[in-house]
Parts: structure tokens; sequence; C-alpha cells
């Protein structure tokens, strides 16, 4: 995170007032007192009702010395842009105020003669303050009773823009912004210390940045953005003429909303002002003045909704890279100052997304389940080694417009559902909760066999049913848990091959009470997991672990990414990373951030998460010859459509109310799920079993096509066969 304020401290000029000012500032703050003083004087004598406000300024003019004179200069309010992996896509634009600076060899030269000709046409000239223009203003203005001219140089108006950026009190934005002589002393008596310090390029640099020209836009970036879909070099004169008549009143010469009538006079009057002082020709300014103002407005998108020409798919990993960024303890000690920095901060950064890919996972999931469906099916594509997520697919569209969507799926809710079209965090992110995973779950209680010393070969007997000494609230078994299989053929002797490989429930019940559903439990958290509900964090709790035996089950509720990660981990022979969506992050200055940086640490023995990959390909039926899978596994389709070895496994809940796939080759990590978010009691059918399955397998085909096989390293001897 940039430090904030940045002082630039104005050479002469103390703080207090203590310091002398240098020579040449003097001088002219000695005229420039005296002359007001004496316009004042002037203004009385015509105008007796005037001389009460003299006498006011006077008070506040012996007292000006006492004020603080530090420019204090905060970097003003820019624009974040992201960008997916290939640097080029333009995901979204985060801003509160829509700014990007510029140098100024960026600005066109026309524009930067246009906004001295209508702010400043004796800018090149003064040491930063106009003192004969502002006696003339004052005159003008007692004269009217009202503010006629503000006389106010570039300088001056840089200055005022600082004062107005640092203020921190209501007290000190009145103070900056209120129409007084003493305002206007003092921001003098800033700008000529700031012209000592600064070239006139580098003071006009930082005003064209500064200024503001209507509809939010911040600077002459936004501006030539915002007004003619221009990078700011590229501006003709007649744009370059309108938009410096803005900065004086955005509101009265807007040429969006208004007829532009004051908008062209507006502009006519700054050709005129080019003329005067030899920026144009007469003749020049004549075929400009007779064209209409010929527009091209963008409305910058904000967040993560609406970039004009990129997939609406991308909203949903937009969404969880700000839910991301509001967690980074690098951007701010608070959710809330994360977020202002994102949007104040002015970084440009660079997500994991690759679109083609992007592009590819949302097709696959929406082919799969129509986005008009209750039930969301989506996919994540993580890279082993990294924790980069690479896409996000949902059957979804980001969209905070739900008037179209369809009735809920609750019937005691008589509102819209959440589909075609919603902003919820449907994959993950934050502290949003999830969804039962089912068997998937039955992982950790191997990984906690595996990390404890059992081999895979470790052979149980599993009925169709067993009885555990994990206590249930039912009167069933005698008040214990008693799982069934899901298939009378599952019933034999089973190990931790054909056991993960067939989803055998009571094998996974024996194997839990055995090694402890504290370690089990305990595994799961090493691997990722959280506790997303009230239930799961009573039952997960340290003095209540130990009895949490259906856990192996996947009665716990997870997130996609979360899940998906866990099996990341896996390919990466267990080096844990945490689920990361940015690859590059850099400030305004071009400083790249650490924050992006991959953060990953070796959680498991390799030998370990090698003996659960050589189990989890029995799934897909794609083992390693020699391993003791059994005649069939769940989830064949997996491997015949990725054409190469896949390990992962299949998850469904009681009633089939989720469905899930996990699967993983040692180049990319694929998740898919599908549930209804809006009632979770909605069973997506037996009829849906295998949607996820096809999905993975789909993805892997085309992710990875053209690519060689990378081959699964095998584990050793001692962990498949014990000693």
């Amino acid at each position: 995170m940039r430090d904030r304020p940045r002082q630039h401290r104005v050479p002469g000029l103390s703080a207090h007032g203590s310091d002398e000012p240098g020579p040449s500032a003097e001088g002219v703050y000695a005229l420039l007192r005296t002359s007001l003083l004496a316009g004042l004087a002037i203004a009385a004598l015509v105008f007796p009702l005037a001389a009460m406000a003299g006498l006011s300024a006077k008070a506040g003019f012996d007292s000006i010395d006492t004020l603080s004179v530090e420019v204090t200069e905060t970097d003003p309010p820019l624009t974040s842009y992201v960008y997916a992996a290939d640097g080029e896509t333009l995901i979204s634009l985060f801003y509160d105020e829509f700014r990007r600076h510029v140098t100024l060899d960026e600005v066109a030269p026309v524009m930067q003669q246009a906004m001295v000709s209508a702010e400043d046409s004796r800018f090149y000239t003064h040491n930063g303050v106009d003192y004969r223009g502002i006696v003339r203003a004052m005159v003008a203005n007692n004269s009217s009773g009202g503010v006629e001219q503000g006389a106010s140089t570039i300088t001056m108006q840089y200055v005022r823009g600082a004062l107005q950026l640092n203020a921190e009190t209501i007290d000190e934005v009145i103070a900056a912004t209120e129409q007084t002589a003493v305002r206007k002393l003092r921001e003098a008596r800033l700008a000529m210390a700031v012209e000592e310090q600064l070239t006139k390029d580098e003071i006009l640099e930082r005003y064209l940045n500064q200024a503001y020209f209507g509809h939010n836009a911040y600077g002459i970036f936004a501006a030539a953005q915002v007004y003619f879909s221009k990078h700011p070099s590229d501006l003709n004169l007649q744009e370059a003429a309108t938009l410096a008549g803005l900065v004086q009143a955005p509101s009265a010469y807007d040429p969006i909303t208004s007829d532009q009538t004051q908008a062209l006079a507006r502009r006519n009057w700054v050709l005129d002002r080019m003329v005067d002082i030899d920026y144009l020709s007469r003749g020049d300014a004549s075929e400009v003045r007779g064209l209409p103002i010929e527009l091209d407005v963008s409305d910058p998108p904000n967040s993560c909704i609406g970039i004009e020409g990129t997939p609406s798919e991308f909203g949903f990993f937009c969404d969880y890279f700000r839910r991301w960024w509001r967690e980074q303890d690098a951007f701010g000690a608070t959710p809330a100052e994360r977020e202002r920095e994102l949007r104040q901060g002015g970084y440009t950064i660079i997500t994991t997304l690759d679109p083609e890919l992007q592009t590819m996972v949302n097709k696959t999931v929406n082919n799969a389940k129509s986005e008009e469906s209750k039930f969301a099916h989506g996919a994540v594509v993580m890279e082993p080694g990294t924790g980069r997520i690479k896409a996000l697919g949902l059957n979804r569209t980001f969209s905070y417009d739900q008037s179209h969507n369809g009735p809920h799926s609750n019937p005691s809710f008589d509102r819209k559902g959440n589909y075609p079209n919603t902003v919820n965090p449907v994959l993950g992110g934050g502290a949003e909760g999830g969804y039962q995973a089912g068997s998937t779950f039955k992982i950790f209680t191997m990984l906690a066999a595996l990390d404890a010393g059992y081999p895979l070969n470790y052979n149980i007997y599993s009925p169709n049913q067993v009885r555990t000494s994990f206590v249930s609230a039912t009167t069933a078994c005698g008040g214990r848990w008693c799982p069934k299989n899901g298939s009378a053929s599952m019933a034999g002797n089973r190990d931790m091959w054909s056991g993960f490989g067939m989803s055998v429930n009571t094998y996974f019940a024996q194997l839990i009470d055995r090694v402890g559903a504290d370690k089990t439990v305990e595994m799961a958290e090493r691997m990722g997991l959280k506790w997303r509900s009230e239930g799961d964090a009573y039952y997960a709790s340290p003095e209540r672990r130990a009895g949490w035996g259906p856990f192996t089950l996947g009665v716990s509720d997870v997130q996609p990414i979360e899940m998906t990660n866990v099996f990341n981990t896996l390919a990466s022979e267990g080096l844990y990373c945490e689920p990361i969506p940015a690859m590059r992050i850099i400030d305004p200055e071009g400083q790249e951030l650490d924050a992006a940086s991959p953060r990953c640490h070796q959680e498991l023995d390799k030998d370990v998460a090698r003996a659960a990959t050589d189990a989890a390909r029995c799934v897909t039926q794609t083992a390693r010859k020699g391993a003791q899978c059994g005649s069939w596994g769940t989830s064949p389709i997996v491997g015949k459509l990725a054409g190469r070895p896949v390990a992962g496994k299949s998850g469904t809940t009681d009633n089939n109310r989720t469905s899930w796939f996990l699967g993983y080759t040692p180049q990319l990590t694929v998740g898919a799920f599908m549930a209804d978010p809006d009632y979770i009691f909605n069973a997506v059918g037996t009829g849906n079993a295998t949607v996820s399955k096809q999905t993975v397998g789909t993805i892997f085909r085309e992710a990875l096509k053209g690519q060689p096989e990378v081959k699964f390293k095998p584990p050793s001897r001692d962990i498949m066969y014990g000693d």
C-alpha cells in the first residue's frame, strides 16, 4: 500500500510562518498584499457597503502569517485497472474518481494550449500569481456583490486542489474552497513557493491530472475517455477547446445532457482566447467555430459490472478477486480500508485468469446445464504448485438486474430466484457459506490414515452397513452411527485403493473410527477448510471433533474454490498453496508488490500425497499398473473424456442434493459441482449425477489438448504395503 499523504514541503515557508520567505516570493507577496488592500480601499470609496468586508479581510491578512503554509500533497484518487493473465484483456476498473495519471508528453499540445488559454493566459510569464488580475477581480466582485471573476492562476488552482485533497475535516474543506480574500492570499503564497520548486511543465501536468471535467471524469485522461473515447494524445482542436471550456463550470457547459448551446458558446470562447495569445490563427478558429460538438461518449464501468466488449462471465472471477483483495493485510488494516485502496490506489493488476480457458470453461458448464435452470453448475480451474485460479465458470450471468429472473425455488418465498442473473459468490469468496460435498471428504480420512502410517493396502471387511463407535442422535443401531453403502455390490474386503475407487462408505466409516475423527478434521483444516456454519464450527471444536464420525461422508459446508484447492494440493505432491487470483500487482510508481506472489508450503509428505493420488486414480479407472483398484471405479467417464490419467473423487450428498467431481493431473486441477443455491433441499436428482464428471472430463480434454501427458509419480513400496 502506498504511503499517504505524501508531503511536498514548500521551500522558504514554514508551517507556522516563522521562516523568512525567499526574496522573490517576499517581493511579490508584499506587492500583492499592498495591491489587494489598495483595491479594497478604492472599492470602499466607490461602494461604501464594501467597507466592512474590507476591514474583515484586512484582519484576515494580518493573521495570514500565522496560518500553515506547508503544502501537503496527497496523492489524488486514481483508477485501478484489472487485466487477465495476458496483460491485455481488461476485466474491470475500480475507482471512486475515474482518473489515470498521464505525463505531459502524453497530452496533445493543442490540449495544453487550450487549457492555458481558457484558464491562465499569462501562465508562462507570471510567478504563480497574476496579482493585477486579483485586484481587478476583487473590484469587480465588490461592484457586483457576488463572485464575477476569480483570477486564479493555474498554479493557484493546483494548490487549491492539493489543499482540498489533503482536507480531513469539514473546516479544512471549507477553508480550501470558501470564496474569501484570505483563501486567495494563502493560495497566492503557496503558488509562488510552488513555482520556485516546480517547472511550468510540471505544474501544468499536475493540474491537467487534477482538474475535474464533469461526469465523474477527473483529469485529462478520464475526460478524453468519457467525452471522446480517446487517449488525450489523440485529441483534436475542437475536442481540446470543448474540454478546456468545461473546467470552470462542468455542469453549466455540459455537452452531454444539455442542448449544447452553452457548451458551443464556451468552446468558441476558448478558440477566441487561443487566437488572442497566438496559439491559433483566426482562419483556423473560424473553421472550427462552425462545427458541432461531436461526442463519442463512454460510460466507464466500475467494479465487476459492465466492461463493454468483455464476456459477462468475467464478473464472477472479478468478484472473487475483489473479495480476496479485501482480505489482504498489505492493503490496509480493515476490509473497508483495503476496498478504498483498490478504488483509489491506481494499481495495475494482472490476474491469473486465462481468458481463452475461461471462455471454454464457461461454454462447457452452460452447455451442460442452461442458465435458465434453478441448479447452479460451476467449475473451478487451478494451477498446481502456485494456487493460481485460471478460470471460474458458472451457468449464471453476473448482474444486479433480477427483474426477469425465474421464481425462487423455496415455495415459502414469494420472490425472484437468483437465476439466470446473480451477484452471489456461488463459487466462493470471503465468509460466504458453501455446500455439502459428500464423498469427496473421504480424501481427508485417507490422508489422515496415510499420514498416521496406515498403508494403502490396509484391509477392512466392509459390509453393506456397519455400526461404529460414534454416538448418534437417532435410536437406530443402539444410538450409534451406522452408515450404509450406496450399493450392495460394494461390500467385501476393501483397502484404500478399492475403497476409495468404489467410494465404499462402510470402509471409510471404519477407517475414521480407527484413525480418529479428530485427526481427520485436523487434516481437513491443514488442507485449507474453514468452518462456515455454526453447526460445523460446533462439531469441529477441539472438544467435540473426536466424535464427528459422519464428517468422512461430507456433511460439512465447503466452497467450490476451497475444495478444488484440496485436490490441487495433491496435484502438487502435498505443496499447499493458498488460492490466489492475482499474478502481478503494480503500484502507480511502477513498483511490483509481493502481495501477488504464490503463498505455498509443504503441508503433506510427498509420499503421502503420491499414495493418495495412486488411490484416486482408481476412481477414473486410469490407475497405475499394479494398483489394486478392484473391478470398477465410480467415474470412468472422466478418464475417457480427458484421454489421459486423471486422479479425483466424485461426491453426492443425501438425497442427491448436490453433485461434485474434483479431479487433477500434474498440470491442472478442475473442480465442478451442481446445487440449488436458493434452496439447498431442492435435490439435483440422479439424472444430474454425472454432469459434473462430464464437465471435468471435457475441460481436461480441451484445456490440455496438444500438451504432452505428464505422468504421476508412484508412491514408495513402504506406504503402499507397509513394513
